[in-house]
């Protein structure tokens, strides 16, 4: 339910814009506008991953040069190792060489990468939470907060792109349908309804394991079925729209169809479609955890939750696994589901506020 804490009336109601004024709504939401930070605040950390959780050290100094592991790929006899392979930098010869007599190294806060195999850890592998790995490790021995926290960036993404992908196709179909109506709009309309009708998560997993796993595949196969709700949404707007005054007399001063439905229709007939937005993101991770757990998701090796969930129903000792995975899951679901309740609300045209204008 939407906090409806009065706020000041602003010195000019009349001249407040629509979009200040639906932004002062959401603000009004406390639980909706604090999901919103502690959102931004969760992904901007996951998208500096790489300098929070990494095996390489930020920065080195020794035997008086500097060096940049970090983008570099820089050989163990560089730090007094024996072989030239790729430096292992969580090796105890390692590690004492670049931080003894006088030499320097600033590992990240987490020093593990999600693909880092712990060799050198002191319990079997999935190992409790200890001090080495804050959260544990999973059955091959990688960190889970590292994996946990470069996961929690792929799904973001994977929603992200989903989300917009769905919403251009649900905004040009349902234009397209409610603009012209008529026998477009029955035609389209049959079409709906047959591929709504079709059992979209048996038709994933059927095409997830026909094709080679990939990012780009899934996106395109959520994206197939992910259109429909925002162009039912579009398609009312439209035909509600259509009948008006304003597109009347657009068509009697001679404008074209395109225009009319890009530059007049359109901006009124998006509430609903922003408000959609955070449902359907919450609806891409949802499948995109399914996939992964049903191991037809993203390509193996990569950080996933839904992989981290399977691991967690193989290893039931493990509890750390499956607690962590879901504790990061449900927050995130729930931020989203929060965030959308709050934009509705905000642009919800019924709900008035204090210093709202008559």
């Amino acid at each position: 339910m939407a906090d409806t804490t009065t706020l000041p009336k602003p010195k000019s109601a009349k001249a407040e814009s629509p979009t200040r004024r639906a932004w002062r709504r959401f603000r009004s939401n406390r639980l909706g506008y604090r999901s919103l930070l502690i959102f931004i605040v969760i992904f901007a950390v996951s998208l500096c991953a790489e300098l929070l959780s990494n095996d390489k050290p930020l920065v080195v100094r020794y035997n008086g040069q500097w060096y940049f592991p970090i983008v570099q790929t820089l050989p163990e006899t560089t730090f007094g190792g024996d072989f030239p392979s790729p430096t292992d930098y969580l090796d105890p010869l390692i590690r004492t060489n670049i931080t003894t007599s006088g030499n320097f190294a600033w590992y990240p806060p987490n020093p593990y990468h999600y693909q880092t195999i712990n060799y050198f850890a002191k319990n079997p592998n999935p190992s409790r939470p200890d001090s080495d790995n804050v959260l544990g490790t999973d059955d091959k021995g990688r960190d889970l907060l590292a994996r946990l926290l470069y996961g929690f960036r792929i799904s973001v993404f994977f929603a992200l792109i989903v989300a917009a992908v769905c919403t251009v196709l649900g905004v040009l179909y349902g234009a397209i349908q409610g603009y012209f109506a008529g026998w477009v709009d029955i035609a389209m309309e049959r079409f709906n309804e047959i591929w709504g009708a079709m059992p979209k998560l048996y038709l994933l997993i059927i095409l997830s394991a026909l094709f080679a796993p990939s990012f780009a595949l899934l996106v395109i196969l959520l994206s197939l079925f992910g259109w429909l709700g925002v162009a039912a949404y579009v398609r009312a707007e439209f035909l509600k729209n259509r009948t008006l005054d304003y597109v009347r007399a657009a068509k009697a001063l001679g404008q074209s169809d395109r225009k009319i439905m890009w530059r007049h229709i359109l901006p009124n007939s998006m509430t609903p479609v922003v408000t959609l937005i955070p449902f359907e993101m919450a609806g891409a991770i949802g499948a995109l955890t399914s996939l992964d757990f049903l191991g037809l998701g993203v390509p193996p090796g990569t950080p996933s939750l839904g992989e981290l969930l399977n691991q967690g129903k193989e290893n039931l000792d493990a509890w750390w696994i499956s607690l962590s995975t879901f504790g990061v899951l449900v927050v995130l679901l729930l931020l989203l589901i929060l965030i959308g309740d709050a934009l509705r609300d905000a642009l919800d045209p019924r709900k008035v506020l204090e210093g709202d204008a008559p």
